[in-house]
């Protein structure tokens, strides 16, 4: 049997240095190759691939070139909306001066045939009565009779020989009428009111001079234009029928007393002359273009369409 031969003491630590230089080795190893895994992950967070980069520039390029499009057409529109809307204005304008032109030239021609209307009137009372006081008021817009010739002094009661004077008046009246109003006795045709006049309201309107006290005045006028009403209406019932834009009889009375002198009361033709009963005539007066229409319309029709209700 061989004999073990002993190591020696030089011998075993020379393999433990080499064991310890291939551990340490390994160890440089691994962690090298550590660091190169970790190296490979880490990147500059600023920094893109240059695909995306160029990708981007593009877009903006082309959204700014559209912007850029859309804003001068924006401006081109906007500047076309200025012109137009400047140009609306300018047609609205002349739009209104038209129609007031237009009002202003009915209302002239409606003023003409009121004042031919009174002429007519007048006429044929002058006709029929030769020496009756009758005038047109100086702004062509009443019959004027003056009260002594119609009543006594003080008295409300039509005198007995001018009570024919008053019947004529109704019947001539209502013969007009129709051509002027609207309602069942409407007859309108351009050979008796071309312009298309409307009459609002014909006014039986009493006056007295300023002698006496005012309420005796009030109820004198009142009472006198209610006489003249009434012995028109028992002569001719139809002139309530005559109707204005609204449906309503154009046939009213109004009393004054002295409130609304025409000639001076301090002299006594002057108090002769306030002392009067007035046949008004009232037009309709149209607010515009379409109201200027449908009063022709309604004319045209002899109906009221309800709107000036």
């Amino acid at each position: 049997m061989r004999a073990a031969v002993p190591r020696r003491h030089e011998d075993e630590e020379e393999s433990a240095f080499v064991s310890m230089t291939d551990m340490t080795v390994s160890f440089l190893f691994i962690v090298m190759i550590l660091l190169a895994f970790f190296a490979s992950q880490l990147h500059d967070p600023d920094k893109v691939p240059r695909a995306d980069f160029d990708r981007v520039v593009r877009e903006r390029d082309d959204l700014s070139k559209q912007n850029a499009a859309l804003s001068q057409e924006v401006q081109a529109q906007a500047a076309t909306i200025k012109q137009k809307d400047a140009r609306i204005q300018e047609l609205e304008d002349e739009l209104k001066r038209l129609s007031a032109r237009a009002i202003e030239t009915y209302l002239t021609a409606v003023a003409e045939q009121r004042k031919q209307l009174l002429e007519q009137l007048q006429a044929k009372l002058k006709v029929d009565f030769p020496d009756l006081q009758v005038v047109i008021s100086d702004e062509m817009d009443a019959l004027r009779f003056k009260g002594d010739g119609l009543f006594k002094s003080n008295e409300s009661a039509i005198r007995p020989e001018k009570r024919a004077m008053v019947e004529n008046l109704a019947t001539h009246l209502n013969a007009f009428l129709p051509c002027y109003t609207i309602g069942a006795h409407s007859s309108w045709s351009p050979e008796c009111n071309q312009p298309g006049a409307l009459i609002e309201a014909i006014q039986i309107e009493g006056h007295t001079d300023s002698t006496g006290d005012d309420n005796s005045n009030l109820t004198l006028s009142t009472n006198r234009a209610n006489e003249t009403f009434f012995t028109m209406i028992r002569k001719q019932p139809a002139l309530v029928e005559h109707r204005n834009l609204r449906d309503q009889p154009v046939m009213s009375v109004a009393g004054y007393g002295k409130m609304r002198p025409v000639a001076d009361n301090s002299t006594r033709d002057g108090q002769a002359t306030n002392r009067r009963i007035d046949l008004r005539i009232i037009m309709y007066t149209p607010r515009s273009l379409e109201d200027l229409q449908r009063v022709r319309e309604d004319l045209r029709k002899g109906i009221a369409s309800g709107e000036g209700k």
